[in-house]
């Protein structure tokens, strides 16, 4: 295995394209690490996981140069059993990785041993996902989500950083002075985190002045929810009219909500919310950060559950959204099942059920879209139109 000859680049649709890593030499080279547990029973495939989150590695500026995975009975103080992780240490130095990405989010004992039996960058699924975030939050409100779950994350890690004086063995720097500062820096993470939190209280207050508001003016609300990247973006801007709203082939485009006025055959004024996407594996301290934002799900008086219906994974990713909601306590909302890009379909929609298995079993009307191409659109104006006509 030349080091050279070795990248692969995830790319869309689950397939790994080759390339030389010389080809990338500004990016930093990753190899990615996942663990299948014995008798555990997986909604995702190890490969699907794997191709995600090398979807995601690429996307923060890495190049993902090879793969490491491994079965285990139990959790271990090192993620990897020994020999695997002497696999993982050696394939390392020879593809030349700055950084190894791991598939779930690492204990503080499991990163710090990891750090110190590798000696390179390591970076779990948990804080891939906030980089993402953080490099896609544009607003004050987004910045502020983001920031109080990366300090969440950080507050059990600080050790961590302060392990390098205990490798010096002892002496002069080693005792004292390290757990003052470590106690110094715990504590100025927690009043950080009071402050954001105090802050975000103080949106949430703002946006149930104008849910209120909104209520209050009998126009109903409908709001877009699905796993990250399957276009609720570009079906709110075919449904109102706009292009103010960014739309972008890529995870987390939109984090803020965005909401956009549009009218229904009858005439009727609805509104219509874009949320923040949900992913596998999403991270309990960003669902928490985002309450003010996932607040506005509650308040809808309709949910539209965007599919890619092209995607490979589709029910995987299906099967996510409905256990956030679920989590949400938002399960028993009436919702529309909006199975978009069907222009990236090679197969007629009479198919669908053995393209997708399992989705026409889902509660609730449905409809066939490419929002891109602006298929199906008036349909589900129509369905949203009937949809409210039951349920209010």
């Amino acid at each position: 295995m030349e080091k050279e000859s070795l990248n692969h680049l995830p790319a869309k649709g689950g397939a790994i394209v080759k390339g030389p890593v010389s080809t990338y030499p500004e990016l930093e080279r990753a190899i990615l690490v996942g663990v299948s547990r014995k008798g555990q029973q997986q909604t995702w495939s190890m490969d699907d996981s794997l191709q995600e989150l090398g979807t995601l590695a690429t996307g923060a500026g890495a190049v993902v140069v090879d793969t490491i995975t491994q079965q285990l009975d139990r959790p271990t103080s090192r993620y990897l059993g020994r020999g695997k992780l002497d696999e993982l240490n050696e394939l390392g130095r020879k593809l030349g990785c700055t950084v190894a990405v791991f598939d779930d989010e690492l204990s503080p004992t499991q990163q710090t041993n990891l750090e110190e039996m590798l000696g390179i960058k390591i970076i779990d699924r948990t804080a891939l996902i906030l980089d993402t975030f953080a490099r896609q939050a544009r607003t004050k409100e987004g910045q502020l989500q983001v920031e109080l779950a990366q300090h969440q994350y950080l507050l059990p890690r600080l050790a961590g950083q302060w392990s390098h004086l205990e490798r010096l063995g002892g002496g002069i720097g080693t005792r004292g002075p390290g757990e003052t500062q470590l106690e110094t820096d715990r504590r100025i993470i927690r009043r950080k985190i009071q402050r954001l939190k105090s802050d975000l209280e103080e949106v949430r207050k703002h946006r149930r002045i104008h849910r209120r508001r909104r209520q209050r003016s009998g126009v109903p609300i409908i709001s877009l929810v699905g796993y990250t990247n399957v276009g609720k973006s570009t079906i709110l801007n075919k449904l109102s009219g706009s292009t103010v709203t960014l739309a972008e082939d890529r995870p987390f485009s939109t984090l803020d909500p965005v909401t956009r006025r549009t009218m229904l055959p009858n005439g009727r004024e609805v509104l219509v919310t874009d949320t923040v996407g949900f992913i596998h594996k999403l991270p309990a301290t960003l669902v928490a950060a985002f309450r003010a934002t996932l607040e506005e799900l509650e308040d809808a008086d309709l949910l539209l559950n965007v599919i890619d219906i092209s995607h490979p994974n589709a029910s995987e990713q299906s099967q996510v959204v409905e256990d956030t909601l679920g989590s949400l306590q938002l399960s028993s909302k009436a919702k529309i099942l909006v199975m978009n890009k069907i222009d990236q379909l090679n197969h007629s929609p009479d198919v669908l059920e053995a393209v997708v298995p399992g989705f026409t079993t889902l509660n609730g009307s449905s409809v066939l879209i490419s929002a891109k191409k602006g298929w199906g659109i008036d349909k589900l104006r129509t369905i949203i139109q009937e949809q409210l006509v039951a349920n209010l």
